[in-house]
């Protein structure tokens, strides 16, 4: 497999269409109200009555920012009133001491990850505490390969913070860019500079984080080729070990924020197709692997090395190596995939501060997979990691006839073979160089929900440009 994929405009501007980006199978929008907290009890009761029972992976969703990003289409809350971040950590603690039993304490956490919103917003004292409460509750790992990860705002933390959150466990970080070009930061309301940037993440690199990760985003107002070049320059300069490049899909119908954000200043599709092709191009050239779904990392990162040895997980988090893992999430909007079923916490403050503060468990809605979905996860895993979907795998795991049971599947995924997409034996399918930045697309061939004559509507989608 070639380490970045080429560049085919033509291909990726006739396959521009919305659709899943796959973090989970199926979609969050699948998830209703008929899944509560008695279903939610019992899936995690049977999860601990596993021969074996998984280790578990945390997430810790704070929604708090001090100033809006124009782009952003996250859940978040914007406050510059810091008393908030200790009523929220109460909560969390709060429905940690309620989640918590519902697991056995011998099953190690072997990732813990905080995201946002800001996490730091609550704080290097608070966020101790917050440590702590897990590490009350649960059993934290203490192998080499645990993941303590959490994502960082390069204009809300220092290097004293860093130091703290080393000593808290954390180890890895994520840290926002968007882009360094001023007229594109004052176009959606993010001034960061250089070099606030760079001492992050020299802070990070001398308090023996394992691994940093930097997200840009491409197609943003105001940007060009020239601007995002040196953008592109100075990032793979700080040589991180990861870096996201995600397209901006502009929705304003759907998040308010956008609207502050001029259509006209946008580049236009040809321009963004440019911005695209310049970042493979540059981080090729710098050495850094394309292992799927906008996300680059170096050869010697363990992102690189799992999908080398075929043990790359996606989920909620994005890419990881921690496949074999119940996922269990706090705090508002939070997803759990515990088992064979998806949960997920309110999306609004007020519903999730009142479950907690009531003593409920806040699970606002979810689904317990059945047979197919089990399939169809385990095959789009397969895809969204590794680029291949195994057929006599398939077929011995899940006791099926592969031609027969996605007969309809094939039909939609055959126009892709022909374009160059996908390579279809009797043994596999393999994305091609063409078609691995593309692989959304071939995924969505095997969606069932995408495909029912009354197809919900997305919440969120991306674009291929």
């Amino acid at each position: 497999m070639n380490t970045i994929p080429p560049f085919d405009a033509d291909l990726l501007r006739r396959y521009d269409r919305p659709g899943p980006r796959y973090t989970s199978y199926p979609t969050a929008p699948q998830f209703g109200p008929a899944f509560a907290d008695a279903e939610f009890l019992e899936v995690a009761r049977q999860s601990n009555s596993d021969p074996i029972p998984r280790q578990l992976s945390l997430y810790v969703h704070v929604p708090f920012c001090f100033s809006p990003c124009f782009y952003c289409g996250c859940n978040r809350v914007i406050t510059r009133d810091e008393t908030r971040a200790g009523l929220y950590l109460s909560r969390l603690v709060r429905e940690i001491s309620l989640v918590s039993p519902l697991f056995d304490r011998d099953r190690d956490v072997t990732q813990l990850h905080l995201g946002g919103g800001t996490p730091s917003f609550l704080g290097t004292t608070h966020l101790q505490e917050l440590v702590d409460s897990l590490g009350r509750h649960f059993h934290f790992s203490s192998a080499p390969d645990r993941d303590f990860s959490i994502e960082l705002d390069p204009r809300c933390v220092n290097a004293g913070d860093v130091r703290a959150l080393a000593a808290m466990g954390f180890n890895r970080a994520s840290l926002g860019v968007q882009d360094f070009d001023p007229a594109v930061q004052v176009a959606v309301n993010r001034v960061q500079s250089v070099e606030e940037t760079q001492a992050v993440v020299d802070a990070c690199r001398e308090s023996g984080f394992r691994s940093i990760n930097i997200d840009l985003i491409y197609g943003l107002p105001l940007q060009t080729r020239e601007g995002f070049g040196r953008t592109l320059d100075t990032v793979i300069a700080m040589r991180p070990d990861r870096l996201a490049v995600y397209s901006y899909a502009h929705m304003p119908h759907m998040f308010k924020p956008q609207k502050q954000i001029n259509a006209d200043d946008l580049p236009s599709a040809e321009d963004k197709l440019g911005l695209l092709q310049l970042a493979i191009e540059k981080l090729s050239v710098a050495g850094y692997r394309y292992i799927g779904m906008d996300h680059f990392a170096l050869p010697e990162d363990e992102l690189s090395l799992a999908q080398e040895h075929g043990s790359l997980h996606r989920n909620f988090m994005g890419y990881t190596t921690h496949a074999e893992t119940d996922l269990i999430g706090f705090g508002v909007s939070a997803i759990s995939h515990v088992g064979n079923s998806y949960s997920q916490n309110p999306r609004d403050l007020p519903s999730w501060e009142a479950a907690v503060e009531s003593g409920r468990r806040p699970v606002w809605r979810g689904m317990v997979m059945d047979r197919d979905d089990v399939l169809r996860a385990d095959l789009i895993q397969q895809l969204m990691c590794q680029g291949v979907i195994d057929i006599r795998a398939l077929e011995h795991r899940h006791g099926i006839s592969f031609n027969d049971y996605f007969r309809d599947d094939l039909e939609r995924l055959a126009p892709l073979a022909r374009d160059g997409l996908v390579d279809v034996s009797a043994q596999r399918i393999v994305a091609t160089d063409r078609g691995r930045l593309l692989l959304r697309i071939v995924a969505s061939c095997f969606d069932r929900y995408l495909h029912r004559e009354e197809a919900v509507e997305l919440v969120r989608f991306s674009r291929v440009i």
